[in-house]
């Protein structure tokens, strides 16, 4: 029985554990390939190319057939549904915006015709005071102008009562005159002649 040193690696029997037969003859195969070609990632051998090749192409047409019968069509709808969205919004807005506009030349046009009304009130209204105050001066000057005539008339009686009792106290005063002159009393129509004349 032959000892092996511990410091040289440890080694498996390969024909012991591989298969017999057909099956053993590619096994084998397979493992001096790898012998040969020193390990490594199996999908960049080209011994495998071909079933690689194979499922990518079925891939490919599982996720074209995909894409284009069933995530696409509905990138689609919601994009189509997006912009009638958007466009029907916008067309709102406008309608919106064509509706305050017309409010606001209707507001417009009913307050100039407001501005107008309180315009032609306010005149009317000055015009009606105005009437109304040269009524009232005109009443009031009337009243005034009766009242002076009236006193006028009240001073035209005074003066003529107080030039009657005038003459009279110039007729008297004349008499006593006449009389402390000449010692003889005149009479009161010489004194009334006299008084006339000298007026």
């Amino acid at each position: 029985m032959a000892v092996q040193s511990s410091d040289a690696p440890p080694t498996h029997d390969v024909s012991a554990a591989a298969p017999t037969g057909e099956h053993g003859d590619a096994y084998a195969a397979g493992t001096e390939a790898e012998h040969a070609s020193g390990g490594g990632l199996p999908q960049f051998e080209f011994q495998w190319w071909a079933g690689q090749i194979f499922w990518l192409l079925i891939i490919f047409a599982v996720l074209y057939v995909l894409l284009s019968k069933v995530f696409l069509p509905r990138l689609r709808r919601v994009k189509d549904e997006r912009a009638g969205t958007i466009a029907t919004a916008i067309e709102a807005a406008r309608q919106v915006q064509a509706e305050a506009a017309g409010q606001a030349e209707v507001a417009k046009a009913e307050v100039e015709q407001a501005r107008a009304t309180s315009r032609a009130t306010a005149a009317a209204a000055k015009a009606r005071v105005t009437d109304t105050a040269n009524a009232r001066a005109a009443e009031e000057e009337a009243v005034v102008n009766a009242r002076i005539a009236e006193a006028e008339a009240a001073i035209g009686k005074t003066r003529d009562a107080a030039m009657t009792n005038v003459s009279s106290i110039a007729s008297d005063t004349t008499r006593a005159i006449v009389e402390k002159l000449t010692g003889k009393a005149a009479t009161a129509a010489e004194t009334d002649a006299a008084v006339k004349g000298a007026a």
